[in-house]
């Protein structure tokens, strides 16, 4: 038994969910053979909360498989990166990747979409924060259990509120009477998303969600040339109406060069709250026609129930877990296929080089 054997060994172990082995993501970073036992260090570019214990046991029977009973110690570590992002934005401090969340029409579940990866994403150990751009329609304040709060301010910058799970919210649903019309020209409305996005103060954000309004208007148009956006997520229904509005989505997304990370299929089936049964009301794997046409991966096909609705509308999106586990496991499946879709795109190296002045 030599480190070099344990490494080999380590690297043929494949990743639950995935088509990745820990040799493939280099995630093996250190191993210590010493007289207590096995040392073992791997690190992950993205968050693996929801894959230790699996994976560690994994390990176990490898090792033992190979060598026979020995004590193991394996520390896990994350390192999530910037990604790159399109060329001459402005970055945004505190935050290393933006993904937005987006539809060609309204009504698709795409706050909804929003909250709960958003929700996944921090149980599975990133550091989450999720920017509600929909500035007529803000409603990730109540989704996420935070519409009785207000941002706090220090030295002009905007405090997110936090949520459960330490989700950063900013919404202009905190700064706006909720029962008042914004009455609001395209011009105020893409000034007033770069003012939520760039003065607020984010806390070292590894993903930051930004739920779009639908379409393909002043805020997508603000949002493709003047923030770093890494990568797209469109939200659509299997229905043919849908899928026509979220091709106009993706289409933007590529004129822009903003990479589509994959498509969410929301409301794929209506599960019967009284009887438990199944039906496509809006047609069949519409969303799953769409990915395989843009060679993206589908993220998942998510059912139309009433719990979700309720969850949502009373801002218990963080109890899904405990109360829909299987819609909670649906969601962290998606969310943990956008996290390795987005490991696909070249990091962003910028940061660290000095700025050159040649004057």
């Amino acid at each position: 038994m030599n480190t070099q054997s344990i490494t080999a060994l380590l690297n043929k172990i494949n990743i639950a969910d995935s088509k990745r082995t820990l040799g493939t993501e280099k995630a093996v970073q250190s191993v210590v053979c010493a007289a207590d036992g096995i040392h073992l260090t791997l690190v992950f570019p993205y968050p693996v909360a929801h894959l230790i214990d699996a994976l560690q046991q994994q390990i176990d029977e490898a090792i033992t498989g190979q060598f026979g009973n020995t004590p193991l110690f394996i520390d896990v570590q994350v390192n999530i990166t910037q990604h790159k992002v399109q060329p001459g934005v402005q970055t945004i401090a505190g935050v290393k990747n933006i993904i937005a969340v987006a539809s060609g029409k309204g009504g698709v579940g795409k706050s909804t979409t929003s909250a709960n990866l958003a929700i996944a994403l921090s149980r599975m150990g990133a550091r989450v924060g999720v920017l509600d751009a929909d500035i007529y329609g803000p409603s990730q304040p109540t989704m996420l259990g935070v519409a009785e709060h207000e941002p706090k301010q220090q030295e002009g910058k905007l405090i997110p509120v936090m949520a459960a799970g330490e989700i950063q919210v900013m919404s202009v649903g905190f700064l706006v009477d909720t029962d008042q019309a914004v009455i609001w020209r395209g011009p105020m409305v893409s000034q007033a998303l770069q003012q939520l996005l760039f003065q607020s103060q984010w806390d070292d954000v590894d993903y930051l969600i930004i739920d779009l309004p639908p379409g393909t208007g002043d805020i997508q148009l603000t949002l493709a040339q003047k923030i770093p956006v890494t990568g797209a997520i469109v939200v659509t229904t299997p229905q043919d109406i849908a899928l026509i509005d979220a091709r106009k989505a993706v289409n933007m997304f590529q004129k822009v060069n903003i990479p589509i990370l994959g498509v969410l299929e929301n409301m794929s089936v209506h599960v019967c709250s009284y009887c438990g049964h199944s039906e496509a009301l809006f047609g069949h794997d519409g969303g799953k026609n769409l990915a395989d046409k843009l060679s993206v991966p589908l993220l998942g096909q998510l059912p139309l129930t009433q719990s979700v609705r309720e969850a949502m509308d009373s801002g218990k999106a963080y109890l899904l877990v405990h109360n829909l586990p299987e819609i909670a496991y649906l969601y962290q499946q998606a969310a943990w296929q956008l996290v390795q879709s987005l490991s696909e795109i070249g990091k962003d190296f910028s940061r660290r080089f000095p700025k050159i002045v040649v004057e």
